[in-house]
């Protein structure tokens, strides 16, 4: 599902227009979609027994949209007010379809906002259709009066709904930031498709539960716009096959180096991972005094002892045994728990900048701190491989100090990629996926449960373990971030946030593949 700015969002209702689908019947089809979700937050199916409920309406077309929301919602039953809070401008012309049972309030009626602050002490719900993708400058004057007074009603009655219409106002739909005004929605029905400041914070904490809505647009009209939504139906279409027939070779075979004596959990994390996504054999190359406590855990995992340096890291000599036997693997994941002995740094640089055809690579962790030593490391790394960078890591490698929030991190990543000749999975709260070509992909998932040691090797080892099964570079980092975000998401619902330990993910990624070739 493509991810657009307001403009796209904007080309394409035009793109709508010429194909014969008008601007009136997209907005008919979002007002009715934001009436029914919000039927459905108020807990009904058909009509809506005298619940009254506010329609915060601005002047334009997300103003629009909650007019027709408004008259379907007074239709079924509820108890309907539409606040029009454009001060000395004509409401839409959807205002004039309103029912007579609708109470039409005006805010240059409200100049003390008492209306406004009874309707809020009042009602269920109300309905944030003020500036959606519309929100380009600070929010002042009388606006920002019933903005605070509606932040001050969500404050003294926590039972209040509050519904936003595409986005809550005060996110800038092209990058997420969010006006100091904007208050949190419950849902947001985001129109026609999601937009930036769906998925890129603060503006998607402030969302809460996003619903999208396809509102009849004609299919085709976003082909050429790069950055999309991984989205279920995305990830189920791309699981590798089973063959009935197949063998442990049928779904490829991955090496993960990893571990030392200060991070044996790194390996093992990686080792199941790989194994949970379907990897046919796994082989942990691990210093020779972690391995039984690694053999421990994974009991499934072949193993490759490697030499040790003093300090209980992978020693330089260790490059030469796995350049030997890479010819057997189909996929190479390199550097959870490595540590960061200057030996194990020159045995990364052997490895990683040899003439020898490596399989496709995952580089994690420690490997690209080692790897951000190397002066000019990407024109030395040539190899086809994926790098899974957290903020810190990712400034290393590019030798900057940058923090980036919001779409820039998509910028950032983009860039890098193209730089760099990798595909980049810049992680964190709607990781990146960024492909060399210019395209990306943005996870749906943002849980704090996984910032915790270990959720990161688990993603490297269930990104290598798609990597043995054939899939291209970018799927594979795709296909890996979802499964591990959705596997995250499981674990939240049974146990909650705080406590969520990355061990508890590798049994749920083989439990997300089922339920996604389930439907």
């Amino acid at each position: 599902m493509k991810i657009v700015t307001s403009a796209q969002m904007a080309e394409i209702e035009g793109l709508s227009e010429r194909s014969g689908v008008d601007t009136d019947e997209l907005m008919e089809n979002a007002g009715l979609a934001v009436a029914e979700t919000c039927r459905r937050a108020l807990g009904h199916d058909s009509r809506i027994p005298d619940i009254p409920v506010l329609m915060m309406v601005g002047p334009g077309n997300n103003g629009g949209d909650g007019l027709v929301a408004g008259r379907h919602l007074s239709n079924w039953g509820a108890r309907t007010t539409v606040y029009l809070s454009a001060s000395g401008r004509e409401p839409h012309p959807k205002a004039a379809e309103l029912p007579g049972s609708v109470r039409l309030v005006r805010s240059d009626d409200d100049a003390d906002l008492a209306i406004l602050r009874k309707s809020l002490s009042e009602c269920a719900l109300t309905l944030d259709a003020l500036l959606g993708t519309g929100s380009s400058r600070p929010i002042s004057g009388q606006l920002s009066d019933q903005m605070n007074a509606l932040a001050e009603a969500r404050s003294e009655r926590p039972d209040l709904l509050l519904v936003a219409v595409d986005l809550p106002s005060g996110i800038n739909a092209d990058t997420g930031e969010a006006d100091p005004m904007s208050v949190s929605s419950d849902i947001t029905v985001a129109l026609g498709r999601p937009k930036i400041g769906h998925c890129t914070m603060p503006g998607a904490e402030l969302c809460g539960v996003v619903m999208m809505e396809n509102i009849g647009l004609p299919t085709g009209l976003d082909e050429q716009i790069d950055l999309s939504l991984i989205t279920p139906d995305w990830a189920s279409s791309h699981l590798p096959a089973r063959p009935a027939a197949g063998h442990k070779g049928t779904f490829g075979k991955v090496l993960i180096v990893a571990g030392c004596r200060n991070y044996v959990g790194a390996a093992l994390l990686a080792s199941n991972a790989a194994s949970r996504v379907g990897a046919g054999l796994v082989t942990a190359a691990v210093p020779k005094g972690i391995q039984m406590a690694v053999a421990a855990g994974a009991p499934q995992v072949t193993h490759l002892p490697m030499p040790e340096t003093p300090g209980g890291g992978i020693a330089a000599d260790g490059a030469e045994e796995i350049l030997s036997t890479l010819h057997a693997y189909d996929a190479l994941v390199v550097g959870c728990g490595l540590g960061l002995d200057p030996g194990t740094g020159e045995m990364l640089s052997r490895l990683l900048t040899s003439d020898a055809q490596l399989p496709l690579t995952v580089v994690d962790a420690d490997g690209l701190n080692l790897l951000s030593t190397i002066p000019g490391w990407h024109r030395h790394f040539t190899s086809p491989a994926i790098l899974t960078p957290h903020l810190g890591e990712m400034s290393r490698l590019d030798a900057s100090n940058a923090s980036p929030n919001g779409a820039e991190r998509i910028h950032w990543a983009r860039g890098a990629a193209k730089e760099w000749n990798k595909v980049v999975v810049l992680k964190g709260a709607h990781s990146a996926v960024a492909d060399p070509n210019g395209k990306a992909m943005i996870s749906p998932f943002a849980n704090p449960g996984l910032a915790t040691a270990g959720t990161g090797d688990v993603l490297a080892g269930a990104i290598g373990g798609l990597l043995a099964q054939g899939m291209s570079l970018p799927d594979a980092a795709a296909l890996g971030v979802f499964l591990h975000g959705a596997a995250g998401e499981t674990v939240r619902a049974d146990i909650g946030e705080a406590g969520m330990v990355a061990g508890d993910l590798a049994p749920e990624l083989p439990r997300t593949i089922k339920t996604l070739n389930e439907g």
